[in-house]
């Protein structure tokens, strides 16, 4: 029953905010020896925002997923405290304020979301309006007005003073066209063409979208310079690909393309093969001393994971602050020092919990389209923790991705939580029982009565 599930819900993420609010008190008790004076603001400023989020989502989608919103809430709580953390240490920009206020913005969002969009399904109506929208998203860095660049990649929008990574609501778009698009494509794309080895090859001449998409991907990592949201472009859509024809050929001529083209542009372009020549040779002092794109940041994080070791030095008494920009793009690292390993399995496996809960909903829905949104927007999270985590472990490229809810920063931060409302609301339609069914357990309450 919907009631029970909300009453669960509700205790759960009262628990999140306590654990949150725990985590707060401990960065204070370490650093100065007593409670933080903004406790209380913090406390009931998350506390508060969760509680209306909670409303909103048993009001208009009662029979979503009861585990999503609070596994969200402490990610995005424990990225809170990292922030002021940070930021009690000195390290200029991190601001736990501005994280607030942005969260606040997100949940704004979600609600926003969950009031209007009663039926996901009308998106499939919008499918390519929403891929015009989301490639006008990923190239609107490269005008000359808009585009700004910074720390040597132009991903950034100046619009009124403010900056906007614009690729973090392109991702949004283009799931919605990738999953309308292969729904109406997908007999053509499953069909086979020769058999090599063990492996169905698709026809050639089914081979445009994902030449289409590799060009678009590799065309952001050279004339953008970012190679996270290439990565996240092409990833996502050969994974629906996939989900949609079964196919693994698709797969694998993705990981090909994906990997010679990039290959052929270190080649090609000096500074997509210094980032290759980076993640080989983060040691080597010509890219230590880099001011852009060397491997001064990543050799610092790299210390500061191996100083908190299995257990973390502890909130607060660690020199996370080290690290530069560790309030954004390497707060997992700075997590990772004073949380130490077990502090990040666990981080992990509350991401995990989510992406898993966004794959259920998928599994549960009841049309073609649901089932691929819902997939491709899981996968779109999983796919961006990976990418992140991987850069700043060293094992892969490091890439120009933040932690999804826990960095600081407003783009990232406010499209993940209309991702999170999306799922939520699929989570509600792919629960919610056929009207009889409800119908007849009114009546049986009735007559119980």
């Amino acid at each position: 029953m919907p009631a029970k599930r909300r009453a669960a819900q509700l205790f759960m993420l009262a628990g999140a905010v306590a654990i949150v609010m725990g985590a707060y008190a401990n960065v204070g008790l370490a650093v100065d020896g007593k409670v933080p004076a903004g406790m209380l603001t913090y406390g009931l400023g998350l506390g508060g925002l969760m509680l209306a989020a909670y409303l909103v989502l048993a009001k208009f989608a009662p029979w979503a997923d009861p585990l999503i919103l609070p596994l969200v809430t402490l990610v995005n709580g424990l990225g809170l405290v990292m922030i002021y953390r940070l930021e009690v240490a000195g390290q200029g920009g991190a601001s736990a304020t501005n994280q607030i206020v942005m969260t606040g913005v997100g949940v704004v969002l979600f609600a926003v979301t969950l009031i209007v969009l009663r039926d996901h399904r009308a998106l499939q109506r919008l499918t390519y309006t929403a891929g015009f929208v989301g490639l006008i998203l990923l190239i609107s860095p490269l005008t000359p007005v808009l585009g700004k660049t910074i720390n040597g990649a132009r991903i950034w929008i100046s619009v009124g003073g403010f900056s906007i990574q614009p690729a973090e609501f392109a991702k949004l778009a283009l799931v919605v066209f990738f999953a309308g698009y292969l729904v109406a494509k997908r007999d053509v794309l499953a069909l086979a063409g020769r058999r090599l080895l063990f492996i169905d090859l698709p026809r050639a001449r089914d081979l445009g979208p994902i030449i289409i998409t590799w060009v678009v991907a590799i065309g952001v990592l050279v004339l953008q310079r970012d190679l996270g949201s290439s990565l996240l472009l092409f990833g996502g859509f050969v994974v629906m690909l996939y989900i949609a024809t079964q196919r693994t050929s698709w797969v694998l001529i993705g990981v090909l393309l994906f990997v010679g083209g990039a290959f052929i542009a270190g080649q090609l372009f000096s500074h997509v093969g210094d980032r290759f020549d980076v993640w080989l040779n983060p040691g080597d002092p010509a890219y230590y001393d880099r001011e852009f794109g060397g491997s001064y940041q990543l050799m610092q994080g790299l210390f500061g994971l191996g100083a908190g070791a299995i257990l973390g030095t502890g909130l607060g008494q660690g020199h996370p602050d080290e690290i530069p920009l560790a309030f954004s793009d390497f707060i997992f690292a700075a997590t990772g020092e004073e949380l130490g390993l077990t502090g990040l399995m666990a981080l992990l496996l509350i991401y995990a919990l989510i992406v898993e809960r966004g794959l259920r909903t998928a599994i549960a829905a009841r049309d073609p389209f649901s089932k691929l949104l819902a997939g491709g927007l899981s996968f779109t999270l999983a796919w961006q923790i990976f990418i992140i985590v991987g850069g700043v472990t060293n094992l892969i490229p490091l890439t120009g991705l933040v932690t999804p809810f826990m960095s600081q920063g407003g783009s990232a931060l406010l499209a993940n939580w209309v991702l999170i409302a999306l799922l939520v609301r699929m989570s509600d339609a792919a629960r919610r029982p056929p009207p009889q069914a409800i119908q007849d357990e009114g009546l049986t309450q009735v007559f119980q009565r």
